[in-house]
């Protein structure tokens, strides 16, 4: 429990962030996955958008310090590496 008001308000201020930091992680596991699911298929189009549109969230996350720069960094990197492979393999 909180001892004094600005305890209080910091724990209020804390549990807002955890919901809000947790809806955009999820959100950016999701679209990596979706990276993936596309490089999987073999669809070197969409997995061309799905990147792209990963590569945004990655770094407005990054930015944001809900997730470590070198994380979102790593994880554009072997995206990148991974759809690069598709296309120039062209299934």
């Amino acid at each position: 429990m909180p001892n004094s008001a600005s305890a209080e308000k910091r724990l209020r201020q804390n549990k807002v962030r955890q919901l809000r930091n947790r809806a955009v992680k999820s959100n950016v596991r999701g679209l990596v996955r979706r990276v993936r699911t596309a490089i999987a298929t073999g669809d070197a189009a969409a997995s061309q958008t799905a990147f792209q549109v990963a590569v945004k969230k990655l770094d407005q996350a990054a930015a944001k310090k809900v997730i470590h720069a070198n994380k979102a960094a790593r994880t554009k990197s072997r995206l990148a590496k991974a759809v690069k492979a598709l296309s120039s393999t062209g299934m």
